[in-house]
């Protein structure tokens, strides 16, 4: 059963998925309760993404000095939204490394996420950017561990970064896969995003750490795929009976992906996919006026505002 809504998650756990190579999981997995990762090698660590609450930051900085004595020199934010780096300014040892456009983006959506959920602790914030970005790809060494950045996408939003071990054959995919969690594409794209999952196959990742979820493998792409082109089906039965966005949402039979996490992002999703079935190019924003009503419509067929349990 999932927890009660007023009462949040229990805090993160570090996992070892390889030498030196951790997963620190939020079970499980809903609204801004992320996963991160750590990187320890010869007295050195790095983190791939923070969490979304400052007590919940501590924690994970608590974990990370439990792994290794001296705080990460290096924070990977592998997009903008405020669950994987609101917690960064918790690290003020660390140097932030994003792509170009989550520096960006991050600046202009400030806070923003907070007012969605008020009655979250959020702790007192305050926004720690990336401070090195990157266009296309970067490399990063970690005592012996080496990683690489990619930019893929656009995908869940314009910005996402992957890192991918190639020694120990793990990737970090942000929010690009999340496992028994609704994927939400409403700031990327559908189609950017089926196109960036046969970009993730390509590495041939035997463990596979997904932004939401417990950690999987390759598998994990197949079941985010599936229920990206179901979307689009969806979409396209939609259009062609005249129905809005929420009605096909309210209209839709999810099959196998009834049981993911977070359902109601489903009404997004759908807006999103009729767009792109109407012309907008994958890497286009939705215009705000557009992005808002779809958060209302998400809050609609919901019947009430996400349950967010951070």
């Amino acid at each position: 059963m999932r927890p009660s809504p007023t009462r949040p998650a229990p805090a993160g756990r570090a996992t070892e998925i390889a030498a030196g190579v951790y997963a620190y999981l939020q079970p499980p997995g809903g609204w801004c309760l992320n996963n991160a990762g750590l990187l320890v090698s010869a007295g050195e660590s790095a983190l791939v993404d923070t969490t979304a609450t400052e007590v919940r930051a501590r924690h994970l900085r608590a974990t990370a000095l439990e792994l290794n004595p001296a705080p990460p020199r290096t924070i990977v934010t592998t997009h903008f939204h405020g669950d994987h780096a609101f917690g960064n300014f918790v690290f003020p040892e660390a140097v932030v490394i994003g792509h170009e456009r989550t520096r960006s983006e991050m600046l202009a959506a400030g806070l923003h996420l907070t007012g969605l959920w008020p009655d979250v602790a959020w702790g007192d914030i305050r926004l720690a950017p990336p401070t090195v970005t990157y266009r296309d790809g970067l490399g990063l060494h970690v005592g012996a561990l080496r990683a690489e950045l990619a930019h893929v996408g656009p995908a869940h939003t314009s910005n996402d970064t992957v890192v991918w071990l190639p020694e120990q054959r793990v990737l970090f995919t942000g929010d690009l896969v999340m496992n028994g969690v609704t994927p939400f594409c409403l700031m990327g794209s559908i189609a950017g995003s089926r196109t960036a999952l046969r970009a993730l196959r390509r590495y041939g990742a035997t463990t596979v750490v997904p932004g939401h979820g417990p950690v999987g493998g390759p598998e994990l792409f197949d079941a985010v795929d599936g229920y990206l082109r179901l979307v689009q089906r969806l979409a396209e039965d939609g259009l062609r009976a005249g129905l809005t966005p929420l009605e096909a949402a309210h209209a839709a039979h999810l099959g196998p992906y009834a049981d993911l996490l977070d359902p109601e992002r489903l009404a997004p999703n759908l807006r999103r996919a009729y767009a792109e079935l109407q012309g907008l190019p994958a890497d286009a924003p939705l215009p705000m006026p557009e992005r808002q009503a779809a958060l209302g419509e998400m809050i609609e067929f919901n019947g009430g505002p996400p349950c967010c349990l951070a």
